[in-house]
């Protein structure tokens, strides 16, 4: 599947799940409308029955509209004549009961000598108990005599009545996760995809180069006359043993990091002396850097506990880090010094550097830093990868510095104690 293909599958499919969305939304929307404007009839002709009952009680002529809502969730009716609470709570149950209203509401009836309303109770949604407390409900000039009902749950009971929409809204929620599951899936392939061809065309370059060379070599090896030119001979078998260790650290590099991903990475702590091990890897390459290569090698406590072989292959990596991303001319430092941290080795080059947008990744398997041409760098992606899990094993610390243009330089702090 093509980078387009998928590009334009994304920007499809966030599109429809955007429009079912919106539609639920609007719909959802519309459907609690409808559930506030049959609350709001449902009150009314509730308020309206018990105002009916009370002027029956007292003998009074019935109001034609007594019922008028302040807000929302707040009505008054037009009593006409002084009423008692519990008469008015006992007419409210029952009312609301025979209209399936059932959520909590508080009502409160004006007092005119006080000019205050005098607060009833606070009635929960099962009509068993009543909480008495003194609160302040809104007033009206509208009537003389009246009292006034609250439904502060008013929100939450219309959601509670939306069920099949609630369902249906939850359904396209688990739909969008879904899809955007789906979506990380396919990228997470696609980049693995893309992760896997590079390394086999990286490996089958990298590959390829030295098993050319050592062809070329034993078939001048194999000439008769090979054997009265004895420089020449040494020439040809140095550059066999060259590329044969060569293959042999990229096929250990390849296997390290399999071990390193299944957990088989097995260390061998012994103390070593950083110092000794650092000549040890700089001799193979002193002869081609020459001048290129200094050593500022200031600690003066320089033994660490750590694997030898994996500490040598730390050294290394870095080291041939540094070269394959220097410029013509090499201009690379290994400096070790003491500090509160404990034992630290640097290496520093004045090659390309690295960008902050790709510093991050430098560490992630089989990634290499952008250059231009796919195979103008040698190597598989694996080193960096391989020093991190080093590190992380040896429970050590790595920092890196780079300004695009001016070099980089990796830092590995090793804790002494």
């Amino acid at each position: 599947m093509s980078r387009n293909t998928i590009r334009l599958l994304i920007i499809l499919g966030t599109l429809s799940i955007t429009g079912i969305i919106a539609v639920q939304a609007y719909w959802v929307k519309k459907a609690f409308d409808l559930k506030e404007q049959q609350f709001r009839q449902t009150v009314m002709i509730s308020l309206r029955n018990v105002t009916n009952k009370i002027s029956s009680l007292y003998k009074l002529s019935v109001i034609e509209n007594p019922v008028t809502q302040l807000s929302s969730d707040y009505y008054v009716a037009n009593l006409r004549a002084p009423l008692n609470a519990d008469v008015l709570e006992h007419y409210l149950k029952d009312e609301f009961k025979k209209q399936n209203l059932l959520t909590d509401f508080e009502y409160g009836i004006y007092n005119c000598d006080t000019d205050n309303i005098v607060y009833g109770a606070y009635i929960n949604s099962d009509f068993e108990e009543s909480v008495h407390a003194q609160k302040n409900l809104p007033k009206t000039d509208k009537y003389l005599n009246y009292f006034g009902v609250r439904f502060p749950g008013k929100t939450s009971y219309l959601a509670s009545r939306l069920d099949i929409w609630l369902i249906s809204s939850l359904i396209t929620l688990i739909v969008t996760l879904f899809f955007g599951y789906a979506m990380f899936i396919i990228l997470k392939q696609k980049r693995l995809s893309e992760v896997q061809r590079d390394f086999i065309n990286n490996m089958t370059h990298e590959f390829q180069t030295p098993i050319s060379t050592i062809r070329v070599a034993t078939d001048v090896l194999s000439q008769p006359k090979i054997l009265d030119q004895p420089e020449r001979l040494r020439k040809y078998v140095s550059i066999i043993r060259q590329e044969n260790n060569r293959l042999k650290n990229q096929v250990e590099s390849v296997l390290n990091t399999a071990r390193m991903d299944k957990g088989r990475l097995q260390l061998d702590i012994q103390l070593q002396e950083l110092h000794s091990l650092i000549d040890d890897v700089t001799e193979g390459v002193k002869a081609e850097l020459e001048d290129s290569l200094k050593l500022e090698l200031h600690a003066t406590r320089t033994s660490i506990y750590a694997d030898r072989v994996q500490l040598i292959s730390l050294i290394r990596n870095l080291l041939e880090n540094a070269i394959k991303y220097s410029e013509k001319v090499p201009d690379i430092t290994v400096r070790t010094e003491n500090t509160d941290e404990g034992l630290v080795l640097s290496i520093i080059d004045k090659g390309i550097g690295i960008s902050s947008e790709n510093i991050n990744k430098i560490f992630n398997k089989f990634y290499r830093v952008p250059t231009g041409n796919t195979h103008n760098v040698k190597g598989f992606g694996l080193g960096l990868s391989y020093v991190r899990q080093i590190v992380r094993a040896h429970k050590w610390e790595i920092k890196v510095e780079s300004k695009l243009g001016e070099g980089s330089t990796f830092t590995v702090i090793m804790n002494q104690e």
